[in-house]
């Protein structure tokens, strides 16, 4: 019961922080939806560094872990909304600018995850 409140509490900071993010930004760009952007490869680059952390196995806890990685990046990332603003960009014919949005925010995601991984083994 405790790690599903850890999680649950992570979620809800990220969730919180997501919105805080999103909600200014995104109206700047409505072809490109920055706020989203930027949150997802945020949260690629936090949980490849929290996980790489967690694997060293003595930086972080089994719930540190669970509240930074499953609840924290869980609920501050957001494949729903990245997935309907796809959806609204190919509704409205923005063929460009679909593909830019899901090619760079796959490609800088994992990117973001491999310097996350790469940032925790710094002073190892």
């Amino acid at each position: 019961m405790k790690q599903a409140i850890l999680v649950f509490l992570g979620g809800g900071f990220g969730s919180v922080l997501r919105y805080a993010i999103s909600k200014p930004l995104n109206p700047l760009s409505p072809n490109f939806f920055l706020g989203t952007f930027l949150v997802n490869i945020i949260g690629c680059l936090l949980i490849g560094f929290i996980l790489g952390l967690s694997a060293r196995g003595n930086i972080l806890s089994q719930n540190s872990t669970l509240f930074l990685a499953t609840g924290f990046c869980g609920g501050f990332t957001t494949f729903s909304a990245f997935a309907f603003e796809k959806h609204f960009l190919l509704r409205n014919s923005e063929l460009l600018h679909f593909s830019i949005y899901l090619i760079s925010s796959i490609t800088v995601g994992v990117l973001a995850v491999m310097l996350g991984l790469w940032l925790s083994k710094l002073g190892e």
